[in-house]
C-alpha cells in the first residue's frame, strides 16, 4: 500500500477501508490456519469460511489497485 499522506477525503476512506479489511483478513486467516476450533467445525462451515477468505483477499486486492491508482 502506498504511504502518501495527502489523500482526498474519499481516497482516505478507501485507504482506511483497506487497512480495516486487512486486519479482518489476517484474523480470519489465522483462525483457519491455527485455531483448533476451526478443525472442529463441520466441513460445510469450514468451506464457507475458506470461501469468505478468498473473497476478502480479492476485495482487498481491488482496494489496493484503487489506492495505487490515486
Amino acid at each position: 500500500m502506498e504511504l502518501r499522506q495527502n489523500y482526498a477525503p474519499h481516497q482516505q476512506r478507501v485507504v482506511d477501508e483497506a487497512k480495516e479489511l486487512f486486519l479482518k483478513l489476517d484474523a480470519l486467516s489465522g483462525f483457519i490456519i491455527d485455531s483448533p476450533i476451526f478443525e472442529k467445525l463441520d466441513s460445510e462451515e469450514q468451506s464457507r469460511l475458506r470461501r469468505q477468505l478468498i473473497v476478502m483477499i480479492d476485495y482487498h486486492n481491488i482496494l489496493e489497485e484503487r489506492i495505487n491508482a490515486f
